[in-house]
């Protein structure tokens, strides 16, 4: 009996367990509860985001915009208070956007590292464009040119016709306009011709060694003196720089405008030039002297030379007998 009552429990209990595991599987696998997610929260935040968003952006250029002006009312260079516009929107966009995401629920660290990384991978991309952009500042704040400057930069000499953040434009005397990378500028000397209002010129003039040369220093002298493209102060002068292997060089001295240079150059060559041959003063030519010895250095005539060295190619030999030249 007792064991018949021991063997009906045992089936009770294997009938219960599968009754059992059923009703403790939906425990583990419920399905999501819609109506227990607060989605009035949720539409608020993403709201509050979009609203964030929106003002943000109109507030950033608002004082974006309000930076460059002030900028401009400062005499702040044009090209300078256009980057700092841009520079500061981009700046004021990012915390807008950082601000939208924490409200949604993005942690703040989250964002942060991902702006890191992605501002790592940009930086290491566009080295070289933020080398250029580096530059453009450099350029921009420094200011060794300016617009409309004539200036000497990157093995170029031209017009400078923009200086932009990236590149700068200069335009060549024979209207070629060149494109050079800022970096590529500030990497050599600048040379600029427009700083300041007057240009020195320099002119060598080579005469003989036979000429007078006080005679020729005051011809060049009274030349700069009356030329009208150049300055009476500071007055020209002149000396004599070098001694060449054919002329005594003299150097006329003398200062011009920066918009004379050109012609003050073209016609003192010009009056130099005939002057010097009217005062019957000598332009020499380089030239070399040419020594012809008739005798080696042992005293030899070089004709005898010359018969021997004939002789010995086999080309001639004594009357009457050839020379056998060999195989």
């Amino acid at each position: 009996m007792a064991l018949g009552l021991n063997a009906l429990l045992v089936a009770a209990a294997n009938a219960a367990a599968p009754a059992a595991a059923a009703q403790a599987r939906p425990a583990t696998h419920a399905a999501v509860d819609w109506r227990a997610i607060p989605w009035g929260d949720y539409l608020v935040n993403w709201a509050a985001a979009l609203v964030i968003v929106l003002v943000g952006m109109w507030l950033a250029k608002r004082i974006s915009l309000g930076l460059e002006r002030a900028l401009t009312r400062a005499r702040v260079e044009s090209t300078l208070s256009s980057f700092l516009r841009n520079v500061a929107y981009a700046a004021l966009l990012v915390l807008v956007f950082v601000s939208a995401l924490t409200k949604i629920g993005v942690p703040a660290t989250s964002v942060a590292t991902v702006l890191g990384a992605a501002g790592l991978a940009v930086g290491l991309a566009l080295k070289d464009s933020l080398s250029n952009i580096a530059s453009g500042v450099m350029l921009i704040i420094l200011r060794p040119m300016r617009d409309g400057d004539h200036v000497v930069a990157g093995g170029q000499e031209g017009i400078v016709d923009e200086i932009r953040i990236f590149q700068t434009s200069i335009r060549a005397f024979d209207q070629r306009v060149i494109t050079l990378p800022n970096s590529t500028i500030t990497s050599g000397p600048i040379i600029n011709y427009s700083t300041l209002p007057t240009r020195r010129l320099e002119i060598t003039v080579g005469v003989g060694y036979d000429d007078d040369l006080k005679q020729a220093q005051a011809l060049l002298l009274g030349l700069a003196q009356r030329n009208p493209h150049l300055l009476k102060e500071p007055a020209p002068f002149v000396q004599v720089t070098n001694l060449s292997e054919s002329t005594v060089d003299l150097m006329v001295f003398a200062y011009a405008l920066n918009g004379e240079f050109g012609n003050a150059k073209s016609t003192m060559l010009e009056s130099i030039r005939n002057e010097l041959l009217e005062k019957g003063l000598s332009i020499p030519y380089p030239q070399r002297d040419l020594h012809v010895y008739h005798h080696d250095a042992d005293g030899r005539p070089l004709a005898e030379l010359l018969a021997k060295s004939v002789t010995d190619d086999g080309d001639v030999g004594p009357p009457g007998k050839p020379l056998a030249k060999g195989n």
